[in-house]
């Protein structure tokens, strides 16, 4: 079973995908992003694999017949790929060079540009899941895009946000978020020419960072060369950071939020940012989503950011002092 069912309290599409149920256990010797595998390339730096079990096809399958007058379904359509940071099994991203990491950023761009040509597509999601606690199996270093056919709601939320707020301002509401932010001081992390990385005034998570972009930027394909280049320090940065809160691989979902695509025009008031949702609260303790946060959406922070932005601070500075002790 594979397709979206409506969601009436909350407007939205639900993926029902009943199907990845019957993913096999992948045996412990054997990796299928690995050389050898049979499944990539023998040779790679990055790599985009069509996922193996998709909730959203280009060419679904029926939905099955369970709507009636009132529940609306309608069919799985979009695209789901993974994304191969490296042909190493255990290579952690920060480990990765600069370059490295840049033609990880080329990779995305050219898959956001591809996927986004097919006009049933509405929104083009670029994600990573990293380690166990937030459901990962496959250590091999990866991330995934997805292509919905609609906008997903925490999105179509920002947007509306944001499209109120130019309107009543005139002004970007994420320039204006960050030009305050930069201001207050205290929460600012590190930055680079191009993007700030920041723990924000409401963040919901202790070290859920944020990566800016200094320029009105939707999007990975309307940035320079030097964008490029800065972006893929500061996303290896932001990983190196966090894992030296702890001395540990740390576990984090990262969320790369860009423009809609073959949708409204959204240029004057929406902005590139990277939202990053780490589940540790201290080296021991994860912050778990109870039912507050998700049954109610009312999250709760239990920490101040300013005084973890003094944290990952120190973190940062432990992170960089490596990198020279490295070169």
């Amino acid at each position: 079973m594979a397709e979206l069912r409506w969601h009436p309290l909350i407007k939205d599409w639900i993926i029902i995908a009943s199907h990845r149920q019957n993913r096999p256990h992948m045996p412990k010797d054997w990796c299928p992003f690995c050389p050898g595998s049979g499944k990539v390339p023998a040779k790679f730096d990055v790599y985009k694999y069509d996922n193996d079990f998709p909730s959203l096809m280009q060419d679904p399958p029926a939905p099955d017949p369970v709507a009636t007058d009132f529940f609306k379904v309608k069919e799985a359509y979009g695209k789901c790929e993974v994304i191969l940071y490296s042909p190493k099994h255990t290579v952690r991203l920060p480990e990765l060079s600069d370059a490295h990491v840049r033609k990880l950023v080329d990779l995305w761009t050219e898959r956001f540009e591809e996927i986004q040509k097919d006009p049933k597509i509405k929104y083009v999601f670029i994600f990573e899941n990293r380690g166990e606690a937030v459901g990962v199996t496959m250590p091999h270093p990866h991330g995934q895009i997805y292509g919905y056919s609609v906008i997903p709601k925490k999105i179509e939320l920002e947007l509306e946000s944001c499209k109120e707020y130019y309107e009543a301002n005139n002004k970007c509401l994420i320039c204006d978020m960050h030009k305050n932010e930069m201001e207050f001081k205290e929460r600012v992390i590190f930055e680079n020419d191009s993007f700030s990385v920041i723990l924000p005034f409401f963040t919901e998570y202790p070290y859920g960072v944020y990566i800016f972009s200094k320029t009105h930027k939707q999007n990975l394909s309307q940035m320079s060369e030097k964008e490029k280049d800065d972006l893929a320090v500061c996303v290896k940065s932001t990983v190196g950071m966090l894992d030296c809160l702890f001395d540990v691989s740390f576990p984090y979902m990262m969320c790369m939020h860009q423009n809609p695509v073959n949708s409204e025009d959204t240029s004057d008031y929406y902005h590139f940012h990277i939202e990053f949702f780490p589940p540790m609260r201290s080296a021991d303790k994860q912050k778990f989503n109870a039912s507050s946060e998700t049954g109610a959406w009312a999250h709760c922070n239990p920490t101040a950011p300013e005084e973890k932005a003094v944290e990952l601070r120190e973190a940062y500075a432990k992170y960089m002092k490596s990198q020279k002790e490295e070169a």
